[in-house]
C-alpha cells in the first residue's frame, strides 16, 4: 500500500504512440496537500496529433473488441497495473479525492462487472427493429441498421467517484475510438482503466489517456465527432445546443413520499440515499418531498445521519467524504449562506470535522424547506446534505423537476404516469427503493448508445 513517503507515482500520459512523459506536469495532491503523484499535462498539439491518429485507425472486429474488454475488466479488479496493486490503487483514489476507501473498493468491483457485460449493456439501447451488422440476412429485404454517428470519441472525465469510469469503455466496444481526459480529483482510475485495455490487447490508437489543463481542454472536443462532458451547471449550459456533446451535471436527485404510504417503513432507503456512497454522487439524494408534515421525517433523518463522524478516507470504517480543510470550509461556508431562511435540523453549526493533518470530513446536513418551490431543493453539495421540503398534489410535478432520479414512494398510479411523462426526469423509481441504484442494463441518463448510434435503412441484394 502507498504511504507519504512514497516517491510520487508517475502518471504519464496515454498516447498513440504509447506513454508519454510531458515536459510540463501537475502534482497530484492528497486530501492532506501531500504530493502523490506527478501527472504528465500535454500540449494542445500532442492532443491534435493523438486525436488524427485515432481517426486514420480502424476498429477490430466486434467480438474482439468485447473479448479484449472482458479481459481488461479482469485486469482491472485484480491485477498489478501501472506498479498498483488493486489495493494500493484503492488506497491513492481514496487518499487523493477524499472518498471512503470501502466505496472505492466496491466501484472496483462493479466497474469489472459491467466491463464483463458491455456486449449485453450496448445491445439494450439497440433499437428491437434494428441489427448490428448490414451482412444479416434480414437486410435481403430491407432492415435497419445500427452503425456509428462517427469515429472518434472523447471524454472529459469526472472524479467525484470512480464508478462513471464504467460507462465510456461502452464506446469501444461499438468501435470508437476513444480519448479520455481525467479529472485532476481521480487521474488514478482512467489511467488504470486505459492501461487495462492496451494490456488487455487494444492498440494505442484504439483508446488513450490526455491529461490537459483547463486551456487545452476543448481540443479534445474539437478533434472528435461526439463528446461526453462531466461538469457543474456551466458546462450543462455551455453544450446544451450542442448535438455533438453530452453534457453531464448535477443529479438533483429526489425522493417524493405522498400520504397514502407511511415514511417510517421506508427511512432505511431514504438515509442510505442520501448517505450511501459517501454521498458524492448525481444519484444521492438532493431532496426530499413530503406530503403532510416534513418536521417528523427530518427529526428522524437528522437523528440517523447525526450519527455519523468522520475518519480519514483510506480507514474501512470512513462513510463520509473528506477535502483538503480549507476547501471543506468554503463548502461549509456556501452551505450557511444558503441555508438562510430554512430550518436546520442538523448542520446549522457547521459541518466541518477537522481530521488533524490538514484535511476535514464534509458531516451531513439537514434542512427544512417552507415551500416545494423553496431555491434550495435545487442545491446539490458533494457530501450527505438533503433538503426536506413539503408537497402537496396541487404542487404536481413542477418542483420535482430536473431529476437525474427520482424516487416516488406512491399508490398513485396517475401521479406515477404523470412523472414519466415529464421530459425532465431522466429515471423513475416506484416504491422502496434507492435513487443510487444502478446496472448495468439500466440507462443512466438514456443509453449512452443511443448518443452514439443510429439507424440507417439497408436493402441489398
Amino acid at each position: 500500500m502507498a504511504s507519504p513517503s512514497t516517491e510520487p507515482i508517475r502518471l504519464d500520459a496515454l498516447g498513440a504512440g504509447g506513454p508519454y512523459r510531458a515536459h510540463r506536469r501537475m502534482a497530484v495532491t492528497d486530501v492532506a496537500g501531500r504530493s502523490t503523484a506527478e501527472l504528465s499535462l500535454v500540449p494542445s498539439l500532442f492532443v491534435s496529433h493523438t486525436m488524427k491518429a485515432l481517426r486514420r485507425a480502424d476498429p477490430p472486429p466486434a467480438d474482439e473488441r468485447i473479448g479484449t474488454i472482458i479481459r481488461a475488466a479482469r485486469l482491472f479488479a485484480t491485477a498489478t497495473v501501472s506498479g498498483l496493486s488493486a489495493e494500493a490503487y484503492a488506497h491513492m483514489v481514496s487518499r487523493v479525492g477524499g472518498v471512503p476507501i470501502t466505496v472505492v473498493r466496491r466501484a472496483l468491483r462493479t466497474t469489472a462487472e459491467r466491463l464483463s457485460q458491455v456486449h449485453e449493456s450496448v445491445q439494450q439501447a439497440r433499437p428491437i427493429g434494428a441489427v448490428h451488422d448490414w451482412r444479416d440476412p434480414l437486410t435481403r429485404t430491407g432492415s435497419a441498421v445500427w452503425a456509428r454517428r462517427g469515429e472518434v470519441f472523447s471524454v472529459h472525465a469526472a472524479g467525484n467517484h470512480p464508478g462513471t469510469h464504467s460507462l465510456w469503455p461502452q464506446a469501444l466496444a461499438l468501435g470508437y475510438r476513444v480519448a479520455v481526459r481525467p479529472s485532476r480529483r481521480d487521474p488514478f482510475t482512467p489511467h488504470r482503466l486505459v492501461t487495462a485495455l492496451h494490456t488487455a490487447g487494444f492498440g494505442h490508437d484504439q483508446v488513450t489517456l490526455l491529461p490537459t489543463d483547463r486551456d487545452q481542454a476543448d481540443s479534445l472536443v474539437r478533434g472528435a465527432d461526439l463528446s461526453l462532458v462531466y461538469g457543474g451547471d456551466d458546462v450543462v449550459r455551455r453544450f446544451a445546443g450542442d448535438p455533438a456533446v453530452l453534457p453531464q451535471g448535477p443529479g438533483r436527485s429526489k425522493i417524493l413520499v405522498t400520504a397514502d404510504v407511511d415514511w417510517r417503513a421506508h427511512l432505511d432507503t431514504i438515509v442510505d440515499s442520501v448517505a450511501g456512497h459517501g454521498g458524492t454522487g448525481c444519484v444521492n439524494t438532493t431532496a426530499v418531498f413530503v406530503e403532510g408534515d416534513p418536521a417528523p421525517l427530518c427529526a428522524a433523518l437528522a437523528e440517523r445521519l447525526g450519527g455519523l463522524t468522520g475518519l480519514p478516507p483510506e480507514d474501512d470504517k470512513a462513510v463520509l467524504p473528506v477535502q483538503p480543510a480549507s476547501a471543506a470550509q468554503a463548502i461549509e461556508a456556501f452551505l450557511l449562506r444558503t441555508a438562510r431562511g430554512t430550518r436546520p435540523w442538523l448542520g446549522s453549526d457547521g459541518i466541518v470535522e477537522d481530521l488533524g493533518d490538514g484535511s476535514a470530513a464534509l458531516r451531513p446536513a439537514v434542512h427544512q424547506l417552507e415551500g416545494p418551490d423553496a431555491p434550495q431543493a435545487e442545491v446539490e453539495l458533494p457530501f450527505p446534505c438533503v433538503w426536506v421540503a413539503p408537497w402537496t398534489p396541487r404542487a404536481g410535478v413542477a418542483p420535482l423537476r430536473g431529476s437525474l432520479v427520482l424516487t416516488a414512494i406512491t399508490r398513485d398510479a396517475s401521479l406515477i404516469d404523470r412523472l414519466l411523462a415529464e421530459p425532465t426526469i431522466a429515471n423513475v423509481y416506484v416504491g422502496d427503493h434507492r435513487t443510487h441504484f444502478m446496472e448495468s442494463r439500466l440507462p443512466h441518463d438514456g443509453y449512452l448508445g443511443e448518443f452514439l448510434m443510429r439507424s440507417k435503412s439497408v436493402i441489398r441484394d
